[in-house]
């Protein structure tokens, strides 16, 4: 195998256990199919609110839909996205709940982290923030994808207090809480990750790779996308849409960021995640596979395991129908006071999703 293949394979490698996205976006024939369905899904909700400032100063987009006395959700995206990721729950659940939207620092249109801070722990101070800016005295269910979700888990660790008289609810979809590596390319990480040298190594090698491709013609990293983030019946402006966002993301997103992704480990903060919680997680999720879900379900205080059938990483957009259903659900048992799931139930009579055997805790 050659140099340049190997290191093309490393970094994908690196940057697929959490890049919602990959290293590159298709090119062929994109602007001559700029259809209907494309537009629509970078859609934003309709109300802006002023930005909110974090604890460092960092200014976090926020946007609104449904009216102002409906049950709160708030929702966080994943490595390299922006709040756009959620176009197909807030178009739907906005008819029953308030749909409140931001863009992590240095993403979409957040400012520049502050001090370079693009911590996870950062992140979960700026979801409390939003928290405290929109939602002082109100109750709310949040949910987060895949360093969303993780964010989440940081917010327990930074804000234990918020769980249970203000965060009544998570809903963490293609989430985890270390080992980044399990998941991706499985043995051919543990295979490849000695010669990426240090994790920032590996992210400024990942940066270096993503803009070569960048401006160079050709679909391999739709390609690659495709099979790491997506299951196998993705919809191709869905892909075109995850890696458009990917590429257009800043730099030290994907240097300082993925850094801080593959350094994490925020296991010891789960069991002050005490409130109900679902753990939603594609099939075919190749970046926190199904099984890292069934850890992540056992070492919360009080989970549910869903998987949703052909899914991939990407589930909210690849199956909005059923993931929209499990989020509705879910939150409604929070937010009347009737407390979620207890006993990690099982609810594999709705089509489309399936729980887990044996994770109850």
């Amino acid at each position: 195998m050659s140099t340049k293949r190997t290191a093309a394979i490393a970094t994908a490698v690196a940057a697929g256990t959490l890049a919602a996205g990959a290293v590159a976006r298709v090119v062929v024939g994109r602007h001559q199919r700029a259809s209907e369905e494309v537009s629509s899904i970078g859609d934003l909700p309709p109300e802006e609110l002023d930005p909110v400032v974090s604890f460092d100063g960092t200014e976090i987009a926020v946007r609104v839909a449904g009216e102002l006395d409906m049950p709160l959700l708030l929702f966080t995206h994943g490595f390299s996205l922006d709040m756009s990721v959620w176009h197909e729950q807030w178009i739907d659940l906005a008819d029953d709940f308030r749909c409140v939207l931001m863009d992590h620092r240095s993403h979409g249109a957040s400012a520049v982290a502050a001090h370079g801070n693009l911590s996870i722990r950062a992140m979960g101070r700026d979801i409390a923030a939003v928290l405290d800016a929109v939602a002082p005295d109100r109750p709310v269910v949040v949910v987060g994808h895949s360093m969303g979700a993780m964010a989440i888990i940081a917010m327990a660790e930074q804000r234990p207090e918020l769980f249970g008289p203000r965060v009544t609810g998570a809903v963490l979809i293609g989430g985890s809480s270390s080992d980044l590596f399990r998941g991706a390319m499985g043995s051919v990480a543990g295979f490849l990750r000695p010669r990426m040298g240090t994790f920032a190594t590996a992210a400024r090698r990942a940066d270096r790779i993503r803009r070569a491709v960048l401006a160079s013609p050709g679909d391999a990293g739709g390609v690659f996308t495709r099979m790491t983030q997506f299951g196998p019946d993705a919809q191709p402006h869905l892909v075109d849409h995850i890696v458009d966002l990917a590429g257009r993301a800043r730099t030290e997103v994907w240097t300082d960021g993925l850094t801080e992704l593959m350094e994490m480990d925020l296991r010891y903060a789960l069991p002050r995640v005490r409130v109900p919680a679902i753990v939603i997680v594609g099939q075919h999720d190749r970046v926190t596979p199904p099984a890292t879900a069934v850890d992540l379900v056992g070492a919360l205080p009080d989970a549910k395991l869903v998987v949703v059938e052909h899914a991939g990483h990407m589930a909210m957009l690849e199956r909005p129908a059923e993931v929209n259903h499990d989020i509705r659900v879910f939150a409604r048992s929070c937010l009347s006071g009737s407390g979620g799931p207890r006993a990690n139930g099982r609810d594999s009579s709705k089509k489309g999703r399936n729980t887990v055997p044996g994770t109850s805790t």
